[in-house]
């Protein structure tokens, strides 16, 4: 039995020893196998990162937990690590023998070689930002991320949770480093930023800490467990100190130092004001819609499009009697009919919810016909949290957890019900969830036998303009028959083309905001307070906006293309599955999937 006893140590040591041997390889080392390296080049940067972890979900799936007490650092040392770090994994990852590599292998060496080299080309440009702005940043990314991603489902859990209410001072002070680094760049964000932004974290710590959406949220889970109602109280009287004593004064800290910034913050200017905001435009449209279009192009493809779209809308309308008055004026008077309305009560705002679940049940019911690969992970329909409400978009989607924990949810702004207008429901549910981004980011995350990389990695143009396609192709396969309905599709569409018009009038020719403003309310007949929201998203996200309709125009260019070359042999099952089912691409990478596509069918 001692003869046993030594072999087995041996044995387990030896194994060990092995394991240990190979991950100090893996770590350290250029792995003798790209598989390998495809998931140590994630692996770098999760393990060092303990809010990717916990957003991925695939840690606590195995049981493991190590990294819920922590946050993520913000310092710009470990930003400078992070750029390092991206050259040298490019750089290794350009070592490897491409043509030795199988298929797949080169699909996931050439997404990750086109990832990494954007990453690389931005270096030069990483502090040409605007981090916390009245979309998004520290300032309402962290209570979303305590509060949606954060599980809570043990007394653990809890004190973790706890932990990192705790750790939010550091993370705040960490980032405020990168706010006055900018500052001295003269990197400024507009005035409507600073001032929306002050607005915000006001409100936020005004909230007693009993009552904020931190305590709140994670009283709603702990009601769900098992507990004593000593434990449950003594758990929720830490996380009431922890936001009152540690979460309250870092945000008091931002209030003040924005509140300094206004002197500064006297204009409301694209990036062109910015030190080589030229350069930085033309980056930040190859980034966004991973094409070498220049602003002019951008701007003169979004004009004529604009032009196309107001014909079809003209016909609607006018069938309607309405043929006075612009586009703009014409649809913002058919919103504001009574049949198009809720009431603005929060009885109405639970029936949104309900209406828009179920336009997604009853397209989701049809979705085999039309997709080969579908989406395991269910969608739900919430509400966006009221304290982020009032700089929101109209709607936005999250997408589920890799391990199938979380589901993908599609949240809908409800701070005004007359903003939710009856006609445009339908498009939006279709872009947002099926079989838009729920479709497309689920299916991506659940993706088995690539580099997890491939599950994770997002490129805008793909992804937008998969939502915006979708809205087409619920179009196409009879979910728009009324109209009206078919209108709100077009209001959509053209949004996405006055984005165009818009975001290069911006940031490179020099619109003012009121100008920009103007011409989206005369294209598209958008509630005011929307169309401010949009013209002040892209002052604090030049370019994104152009991906959705450059990214639909693609997939409907790649589709005819397919549709032309096939002939009697196209099916439209399989062209979506060819774009979908390999995970979010470059529209370089996306054309040369399906051209390959296209010759193994020829």
């Amino acid at each position: 039995m001692k003869r046993l006893f030594k072999w087995t140590g041996i044995l387990v040591g030896s194994v060990l020893l092995i394991a240990v041997a190979l991950a100090v390889q893996v770590i350290y080392f250029r792995p003798f196998s790209i598989n390998v390296f495809f998931n140590k080049a994630l692996m770098q940067f999760a393990l060092d990162n303990p809010e990717m972890l916990s957003s991925m979900g695939v840690l606590e799936s195995v049981g493991l937990n190590f990294h819920n007490d922590d946050l993520a650092d913000a310092s710009m040392a470990k930003g400078r690590e992070d750029q390092a770090l991206m050259v040298e994994t490019l750089e290794t990852l350009r070592s490897y023998d491409y043509q030795g590599l199988d298929e797949g292998q080169k699909l996931s060496y050439d997404i990750l070689e086109f990832f990494l080299q954007q990453q690389v080309d931005g270096i030069p440009f990483n502090y040409h930002n605007y981090p916390v702005n009245q979309m998004f940043g520290i300032q309402n990314g962290m209570p979303t991320f305590m509060t949606n991603i954060h599980r809570i489902n043990s007394v653990g859990d809890a004190e973790n949770y706890i932990t990192r209410l705790t750790k939010i001072p550091t993370k705040f002070s960490q980032a405020m480093e990168g706010l006055k680094y900018r500052e001295e760049q003269r990197i400024i964000p507009p005035r409507f930023t600073v001032t929306k932004v002050i607005e915000e974290m006001q409100g936020f710590v005004d909230t007693p800490p009993a009552e904020n959406i931190l305590v709140t949220s994670m009283q709603e889970k702990l009601d769900k467990m098992d507990l004593a109602e000593d434990q449950r109280q003594q758990l929720l009287d830490q996380a009431e100190i922890a936001v009152a004593e540690s979460v309250y004064p870092a945000y008091r800290e931002y209030i003040s130092y924005f509140t300094g910034l206004l002197a500064k913050a006297t204009e409301n200017n694209g990036v062109w004001a910015l030190p080589d905001g030229d350069a930085l435009y033309s980056h930040l449209i190859y980034q966004h819609t991973t094409t070498r279009m220049t602003p002019q192009e951008v701007h003169q493809i979004g004009v004529q499009e604009v032009a196309r779209i107001e014909l079809a809308m003209d016909a609607i309308l006018s069938e309607a009697g309405m043929t006075e008055g612009t586009i703009g004026e014409r649809v913002t008077a058919m919103s504001m009919r009574p049949e198009f309305l809720y009431a603005d009560s929060d009885e109405a705002r639970d029936q949104i919810l309900e209406d828009f679940t179920a336009i997604i049940e009853e397209i989701n019911r049809d979705m085999d016909r039309y997709f080969g690969v579908l989406p395991r992970s269910p969608l739900e329909v919430k509400r966006i949290p009221e304290f982020r409400e009032k700089t929101s978009p109209g709607a936005y989607y999250q997408p589920p957890s890799m391990d199938g924990s979380r589901p993908g949810v599609f949240y809908v702004n409800l701070r005004d019900t007359s903003e939710v207008v009856k006609f445009g429901m339908r498009t939006l549910a279709y872009h947002e969830g099926v079989p838009g981004h729920h479709f497309q980011s689920a299916i991506a995350a659940e993706l088995e036998g690539v580099p997890m990389f491939r599950n994770i990695l997002g490129f805008t143009a793909y992804s937008e303009g998969w939502g915006l396609y979708a809205e087409q192709l619920a179009k196409e396969i009879g979910f728009q028959e009324d109209p009206f309905d078919d209108l709100g599709r077009l209001q959509g569409e053209m949004m996405r083309a006055v984005r165009l018009v818009v975001d290069s009038g911006i940031h490179h020719k020099r619109w003012t905001r009121e100008q920009a403003m103007a011409y989206m309310q005369e294209k598209t007949g958008m509630p005011e307070a929307e169309v401010v929201t949009e013209i002040e998203r892209y002052f604090v996200m030049p370019g994104q906006a152009l991906a959705y309709k450059v990214g639909m125009m693609k997939i409907l260019e790649l589709r005819e293309k397919t549709r032309k070359a096939l002939g009697d042999r196209f099916d439209l099952k399989e062209f979506h599955d060819v774009v979908l089912a390999r995970g979010e691409l470059p529209l370089e990478l996306l054309e040369r999937q399906v051209d390959r596509y296209i010759e193994a069918r020829s």
